[in-house]
Order: structure tokens, then sequence, then C-alpha cells
């Protein structure tokens, strides 16, 4: 029996998440900012969307903040998209955001990036694209280094211990597009859009026991 708990600060793509976890096996998803109902969860699931601003403030408004660093210590915990961001120092979104700092790190926007213009990429990166996986994890049980996942984001994630990179991808320049740190496993992609691998990644994380 495996609860989750899918922190709801009114930004990311909740009900997709939870619908995929309990597709997953979770015998119990909630969609909660109640502190309690949180902290009784088995694990926890940090979604992400829309600008870097608006879900910080969001956070803040609603706690989600203050409990994330709490979590990081207690839990698995996974982030999804900006949710991933917001675990950096700092990003560039807005004309200049903090994030959770929970890991030492710059959001960066594609934007700025030459190579996407010299090679006429659009922006956002959305769509499939191969993952490269840069360690071995157990969320990647299953899935084979170079699976496909879906993307939608205009920034992408420079965390500044390479280390902490598990998957890397390139969009006119190589980024990584997920970390891990002890019980902590975050990804720029969506896994809840993402078929297949998609699924079996979060089914790993409701197995997963760090």
């Amino acid at each position: 029996m495996t609860s989750v708990a899918v922190l709801d600060y009114g930004m990311g793509n909740l009900h997709s998440v939870a619908k995929a976890l309990e597709h997953v096996g979770a015998s119990r998803v909630v969609i909660s900012d109640d502190v309690a109902t949180i902290r009784a969860a088995d694990r926890v699931v940090l979604p992400g969307q829309g600008a870097m601003r608006d879900c910080m403030a969001a956070m803040h408004e609603h706690g989600i903040a203050a409990l994330v660093d709490e979590l990081v210590r207690s839990k698995p915990l996974l982030g999804i998209c900006v949710g991933m961001q917001a675990m950096l120092t700092r990003s560039d979104e807005n004309g200049g955001v903090d994030g959770l700092g929970l890991y030492t790190g710059q959001v960066k926007c594609f934007n700025d990036v030459p190579t996407i213009e010299a090679q006429r990429l659009k922006v956002p990166h959305m769509g499939w694209n191969t993952v490269s996986q840069q360690r071995e994890h157990a969320l990647w049980d299953g899935i084979a280094d170079g699976a496909r996942f879906y993307f939608v984001h205009s920034y992408y994630c420079l965390p500044d211990n390479p280390a902490l990179s598990v998957g890397r991808c390139d969009y006119g320049l190589p980024f990584s597009c997920a970390i891990a740190h002890e019980n902590v496993f975050a990804t720029q992609f969506h896994p809840e859009k993402s078929a297949q691998d998609g699924l079996r990644l979060l089914q790993n994380f409701l197995r997963w026991n760090p």
C-alpha cells in the first residue's frame, strides 16, 4: 500500500499526474496543500507549470515552500517540470526569481542560447526528445538509455554540481533534464505525458526506497 500526496499550490497538471499515479498502482493519491495530509503520505510529488514567479509566489502563499524543505529530509520526493526548476537557487525568468535553493544552480532561457537561433529551433522546447541516462538510478529501472520523454519548457536547468544530473537532453545545447540526490528525484520532462516509459518511471517512484 503506497499513498502519494501531490502538492497543490494552484500550479501544475495536478489531475493528470494523480491519474497516472493511480494507473501505475498507488493505493491512494491525494491532491492537497494541507500539511498534516501531506506529512501522512508515504511519498510526495512536486509538480509545476507556468511562470516561475507565479509558481514561487503560490508556493510561499500555500506554505509549500517551507514544507518542501522539510520533506526532502523525510520521504521520497518527485519534482516535475517547474517543480525541478524550483529546486535550484535562481531562475532568469521574469527578470530573476529565487527558487527554493535546495541545490545550487541556475535556470536559463533557451532564447539566450546562440545555437538555438542558428539551428532555427523553436522555443519553447515542446514535444518528444531523447534522454541520456548519466548514471544508474532506481527510477531508470526498465527504461532504456535514450528513451524518449515529453517536454514543454522555455527554460533549462544548470545545476552547479554535475553529479546531481542523472539525465541529459540536447536541444541546441546539452542540459540536465533529471536530477537526483538521496530521496529526491526531479525531471524537466513530464512523465505523466510520456507514454509507457513515463508510466514506468512513476511506477519505479512508487517502489523506490532510498
